[in-house]
């Protein structure tokens, strides 16, 4: 039986680099974001996951989708599938990893191999839009 994890995600890019985080406890880096608790909406789960992670506030009204992305989860067991809904958003406040987050970077395609496979279908994405460097 498959299993699917539901996520969204932040895609912050400034000057052809995207904001990656690595969480507490782990040796890779995701795009900020996670799963969805209850019935959250995809902008409840965006906007409460990034004040958790990265204390900032994200702006609704200028939330825009970007896409959505599925692959095989990173760690198997096998059967598990990531599914990643990514978002833009202007936010308000100063970017500061929380107690969650053990540190964040500032990607290009060359650093693509340092993310799972759903988020590296974003990179691929974002390169093929000549967004990220």
């Amino acid at each position: 039986m498959e299993t699917l994890i539901d996520t969204v995600a932040w895609v912050h890019i400034v000057q052809g680099r995207i904001l990656c985080g690595r969480p507490a406890g782990k040796d890779v880096f995701f795009i900020p974001g996670g799963k969805r608790e209850g019935d959250e909406t995809d902008l409840q789960t965006l906007v409460r996951e990034i004040e958790e992670e990265l204390t900032v506030r994200l702006r609704p009204e200028t939330v825009r989708h970007v896409g959505t992305y599925e692959a095989p989860a990173q760690v198997p067991p096998n059967g598990v599938t990531v599914r990643m809904s990514c978002y833009t958003a202007e936010y308000e406040g100063t970017l500061t990893p929380s107690s969650e987050i053990a540190e964040t970077a500032w990607f290009t395609a060359a650093d693509r191999a340092l993310v799972p496979p759903v988020d590296q279908l974003l990179f691929d994405e974002l390169v093929g839009r000549e967004l990220l460097s």
